[in-house]
């Protein structure tokens, strides 16, 4: 239960599905509700596909490259504190790489789900290298069955979210969703400083120098 809460409070943080309500707004602006719903219910099947498949295949990933865990854990905790830092400014990275063209191309679009929402929106490199990191930190089946069970439930997380996106914003507003979004992103901070610390320490390990 511990590992559940302690990876599922740094996946939901990095992702953010609140902050995600207003884009999905944006791009979605003539759908009806079931079509949203539709909609909202597929992005988060794509997301934990995406998610899942880079977790399984983490070790392998590092192997072809010659990447050493270390060396995925301080690149991976500079991407997700550099994802705070614009969470805490009140945007955000993935949200930066949408530009005004995919943002036209996405409300002409017939699906959304996959692109720009799936990926880069909600999964990106700051939730990818955590997963990737986490598949190598943690060699046991039982551990990993777990961590995949944290990408289910933030995926239902995330359906939920966007699936009631309408209601969310009437309640919280674009300040709300912004004022917890900031909240967010020291959190994400944090955990990228706390990943960049254990990264070093790691390969000061591994190198012998303690």
């Amino acid at each position: 239960m511990e590992l559940f809460l302690a990876v599922f409070a740094s996946l939901i943080s990095i992702v953010n599905p609140l902050g995600g309500i207003s884009i999905f707004l944006s791009f979605t602006p003539g759908y009806t509700a079931q079509e949203r719903s539709r909609t909202a219910l597929w992005t988060s099947f794509y997301f934990f596909l995406i998610l899942i498949s880079f977790f399984i295949a983490g070790s392998w990933i590092l192997s072809f490259f010659g990447i050493s865990l270390a060396s995925i854990m301080i690149a991976g905790g500079m991407v997700i504190f550099a994802s705070g830092v614009s969470l805490l400014q009140g945007t955000s990275a993935s949200s930066k790489a949408i530009t005004d063209q995919v943002k036209k191309e996405a409300i002409k679009s017939d699906d959304i789900s996959f692109t720009p929402m799936a990926m880069p929106m909600l999964s990106g490199p700051g939730s990818i290298s955590l997963l990737i990191s986490l598949h190598t930190e943690f060699t046991y089946w039982g551990d990993r069955a777990i961590i995949a069970a944290v990408v289910l439930v933030t995926a239902i997380v995330i359906w939920l979210c966007l699936s009631s996106a309408t209601f969310i914003y009437r309640m919280l507003g674009e300040a709300g969703i912004k004022g917890i979004s900031r909240i967010m992103g020291f959190i994400v901070m944090a955990i990228g400083v706390q990943y960049v610390i254990n990264g070093v320490m790691l390969l000061i390990d591994q190198m012998g120098l303690l």
